[in-house]
């Protein structure tokens, strides 16, 4: 009933390899309980959280919607209530599932995260994949390259953050992972602040401002 590019199925296993092999680090289990550089939540819930766009993509991609999906990966950032959310302390930042899922301890994220990957690099190698995704905590649907983008951009994010918690370098995302992120983000900040306000920070020392996508 839909159609939908399959621009992304060759490139999000790429993203989640980066996932995973971060996991991976020593430093992890070394600051799983200690605070992260987000507010709120330590190194593992975070971790967890990273690990969790792995996950969470290997179970929606299997399951079949009615729902049409929206008309563009923007549209669904412009719905999303903790785009607007001002405080880690809104109801949409909660972050306790997070956090009990890091209880469980750092083998069994690596464990889902190593599963998840094998799941996602089958379904999306053999194109057996949803090609509409629901997304069950917005109550809305993407098409499939619309969704993994969503989750590219969630892990290129966590990516940053959790390699900052760590105090090692941020991997380098290739540019087919990179550039569409960037690219989002971009427009986002755009829409939130209007294009004076994004070239003047891009270009201008003397008048940029403190801008955001969300």
């Amino acid at each position: 009933m839909y159609s939908t590019s399959d621009r992304r199925d060759a490139v999000f296993p790429i993203a989640a390899e980066i996932v995973e092999d971060l996991i991976q680090q020593a430093q992890v289990s070394d600051r799983w309980l200690r605070q992260s550089v987000l507010p709120k939540m330590s190194v593992g819930g975070l971790a967890c959280h990273l690990g969790q766009q792995l996950v969470r993509a290997a179970e929606l991609l299997q399951v079949t919607t009615d729902i049409p999906p929206l008309n563009s990966v923007d549209e669904h950032y412009h719905r999303a209530a903790w785009v607007v959310s001002s405080s880690p302390d809104d109801a949409v930042n909660d972050r306790t599932t997070d956090e009990a899922e890091a209880a469980l301890g750092v083998a069994a994220l690596r464990t889902r995260v190593d599963n998840a990957l094998a799941t996602l690099r089958t379904l999306l190698a053999s194109r057996t994949a949803a090609d509409v995704v629901l997304i069950p905590w917005q109550g809305w649907s993407l098409r499939r390259d619309d969704f993994l983008l969503t989750r590219m951009l969630e892990i290129v994010v966590h990516t940053d953050d959790l390699a900052l918690s760590l105090e090692v370098p941020t991997p380098a995302f290739p540019a087919e992972v990179f550039a569409p992120v960037r690219d989002l983000l971009v427009r986002l900040a755009e829409r939130r602040h209007g294009q004076s306000a994004l070239i003047s920070t891009l270009t201008r020392r003397e008048r940029s401002q403190v801008i955001a996508a969300f």
